[in-house]
């Protein structure tokens, strides 16, 4: 299995998760959940969102079925408008290719993360590894108190 920053980071906090290698390219949530054999709603993608203002990007960790909402999100964090980067901007902002952005690898960056409240029907929910190819599953709670998420409806209905 790869170690990465993300899997010393779980190690170091003894923080119990599973990490699955999946092909390198692109993938998204709904092809990864396939490769794993794991209901897509439990495979977590994070979406780099921009805030109108100044302010660091925020990290929207949603299942992959659903698209992120602008509204409902820019009400949880407290904004008036958002906006989402480019696939190139996202990969800028966060030093992470698309694919393999993970709020776990930018957990010292400044990102705000919110997390879909979604994440609350399961114990452990799959998140990126911070590279493609990576894939950990870790406790929701685990994912939680490590990023510090705020925990919100956030998807489109």
């Amino acid at each position: 299995m790869p170690t990465n920053n993300v899997t010393r980071l779980l190690d170091s906090h003894a923080i119990p998760y599973q990490a699955f290698e999946t092909p390198p390219e692109k993938l998204g949530a709904l092809e990864t959940a396939a490769i794993l054999g794991v209901p897509p709603e439990q495979v977590f993608k994070t979406i780099v969102i921009l805030r109108e203002g100044k302010g660091k990007p925020i990290l929207a960790i949603i299942p992959g079925p659903f698209e992120v909402d602008l509204k409902k999100l820019a009400k949880a964090v407290g904004e008036k408008k958002l906006s989402l980067p480019t696939e190139r901007e996202a990969e800028q902002l966060t030093g992470l290719q698309a694919g393999g952005i993970s709020a776990l690898a930018l957990m010292h960056k400044g990102f705000q993360v919110v997390l879909d409240e979604l994440s609350g029907l399961f114990d452990e929910i799959h998140v990126s590894g911070g590279q493609r190819g990576l894939n950990i599953r870790l406790p929701v709670k685990a994912l939680v108190e490590l990023t510090r998420a705020l925990v919100a409806d956030i998807v489109g209905d």
